[in-house]
């Protein structure tokens, strides 16, 4: 196990950031944060998670990378952010290179049921990468809880979602991400494929999908090639090797007595978040979470 000294919070790039951009988008500018609604997502956890950062790294991994909630939190200068659903990582992409033109697209959405499922039913192969991307903006914030799931033929199949007046274009918060993205690698693979690259002192951040607590769970049902048990021991031998190469590594997932047994050599401890899309209403209330690091932290919540 990697045995830095006492943690605190990754010094920012933010600051250097606002510092090198016009004064009218400063004017409009704040600390980045997801900009997508994700289930599942770390936005809620965040201020436990920097409490668990390294005090510093090289490079950072991000291999299940969903809204992004721990990058945009950490902000760190050197980032690769990947992520197995393609259309995901090309929404990141055009956030990061095309903004302009996706807010330029993203005017034309109107929220009423009968177009989201016109919108829905798109073949995004068909559509060039900025009408993906507002495609699957308009999608995420006016589906059911900000669902992604996908059926075997990797179609998105979740309902419209029935909200008022949903934000379906958020310029500002689209483009604090825009100069957050700035210079940072994005990749659409497997995170087997990623994994292989970490050096001593990266610091990788694991969100996989959450091995289920009991019976169906929708986060195994994240892309068309389902998330399976197989996979999460893979994970957890990816991560033994991460720790032989002496990269810093920390780990999100479920409290369950297999996460449990395959992170058992490692810091293991546990949080309170809640799970929003559970059709168990205790669970909405809060559920148990694991975070698992590979070198010590001090006491979080």
């Amino acid at each position: 196990m990697r045995m830095p000294g006492r943690l605190t919070n990754t010094t920012l790039a933010w600051a250097g950031l606002q510092a090198s951009i016009s004064e009218e988008s400063a004017r409009v500018l704040r600390k980045p944060k997801p900009f997508l609604k994700w289930a599942g997502g770390k936005q809620q956890l965040v201020h436990v998670l920097r409490t668990f950062y390294p005090s510093s790294f090289n490079r950072y991994y991000e291999p299940f990378l969903g809204g992004g909630a721990a990058f945009f939190d950490l902000q760190p200068r050197d980032a690769m952010l990947s992520d197995a659903n393609e259309e995901l990582v090309n929404c990141f992409v055009v956030v990061r290179d095309k903004l302009d033109l996706l807010l330029e697209d993203l005017k034309k959405h109107r929220n009423t049921p009968q177009y989201y499922y016109e919108i829905r039913a798109q073949d995004p192969s068909e559509l060039d990468t900025v009408a993906r991307a507002s495609r699957f903006v308009f999608l995420n914030r006016t589906c059911y809880n900000g669902l992604y799931r996908v059926n075997r033929g990797g179609q998105f199949n979740v309902p419209y979602g029935d909200y008022k007046n949903p934000v379906t274009r958020p310029a500002n918060t689209l483009r604090s991400a825009h100069y957050a993205l700035k210079g940072v690698e994005l990749k659409a693979c497997d995170f087997r494929e990623v994994l292989a690259a970490p050096h001593a002192h990266d610091f990788v951040y694991l969100d996989p999908p959450y091995v289920p607590i009991g019976g169906y769970s929708d986060f195994r049902r994240y892309h068309k090639d389902f998330f399976s048990l197989d996979d999460h021991r893979d994970l957890a031998a990816l991560v033994r090797e991460l720790d032989s190469r002496g990269c810093y590594v920390m780990l999100s997932n479920s409290d369950t007595e297999l996460n449990r047994s395959l992170y058992k050599e490692f810091h293991v401890r546990t949080t309170r978040a809640k799970r929003l899309i559970s059709c168990d209403v205790n669970s909405r209330a809060g559920v148990t979470e694991l975070i698992v690091t590979n070198y010590e932290t001090h006491d979080a919540v």
